[in-house]
C-alpha cells in the first residue's frame, strides 16, 4: 500500500499565486504547484485491511467548512532550515478536524502523530541551504499578503515512493459543510 496522508487541498488559482515566490534560493527544491497541500495527519505506510479501517472511520468525520488563512512566510529547522512553508493561521475549525482525525486514527490502532500540528503548506525542501541564504530570503519577501480559501473538504492522499513532494494522488474524499 501507498505511503498515506489526510490533508486539504489548494486551490489551484492559489497554489499558482504561491508558485510565483519560487526561486532564489540554492539548496530548495521547489514543490510542484499541483502538489501543494495542508497535511492534516501524516498516516504512513499501511496495510491495505487498515487502508480500507482508514478510509471508512474518516467517512465518520462531520465538520463545518471553514476558512483557512495562509499568513506568512516562515521556514522549519531553525538553525539547518530543512523547509520553506506558507504558514497558516491558527483557527479553531482546522484544529478541531485535525484532532478528530488524531483520536478517530488512535481508535483503529494508529501510532499517535509525534509532531505538533503546525497547519501549513510546504513550497520548497531545502537541502543545505545556509540559515542566512535562507534569512534573506524571508526578508525579502516579508510583505507577504495573507491570501485565503474555503475548505470544504478534506482528502485521503497517496504518494508514491519518490524524493519528496508528490507526486500525489487522491484516493478518497470527505465533505465538509
Amino acid at each position: 500500500m501507498p505511503r498515506l496522508f489526510t490533508g486539504l487541498e489548494i486551490p489551484s488559482e492559489l497554489a499558482q499565486d504561491l508558485s510565483l515566490l519560487r526561486g532564489g534560493l540554492s539548496g530548495a527544491r521547489w514543490i510542484d504547484a499541483e502538489n501543494y497541500h495542508l497535511t492534516l495527519r501524516f498516516i504512513g505506510d499501511i496495510d491495505d485491511a487498515m487502508a480500507r479501517d482508514v478510509t471508512a472511520t474518516l467517512g465518520l468525520i462531520q465538520k463545518s467548512s471553514f476558512q483557512v488563512t495562509l499568513e506568512s512566510l516562515d521556514s522549519f529547522g531553525g538553525g539547518k532550515p530543512r523547509a520553506i512553508i506558507a504558514k497558516a493561521r491558527s483557527n479553531p475549525l482546522l484544529n478541531e478536524l485535525q484532532a478528530e482525525q488524531e483520536r478517530l486514527l488512535r481508535r483503529i490502532g494508529l501510532p499517535p502523530e509525534p509532531r505538533k500540528f503546525t497547519p501549513h503548506v510546504t513550497l520548497a525542501r531545502l537541502r543545505a541551504s545556509p540559515a542566512t541564504a535562507v534569512a534573506h530570503y524571508l526578508a525579502e519577501r516579508g510583505f507577504f499578503a495573507s491570501r485565503h480559501f474555503e475548505a470544504r473538504r478534506f482528502v485521503l492522499f497517496s504518494s508514491r515512493a519518490s524524493t519528496g513532494g508528490g507526486p500525489y494522488q487522491v484516493e478518497a474524499a470527505y465533505p465538509l459543510g
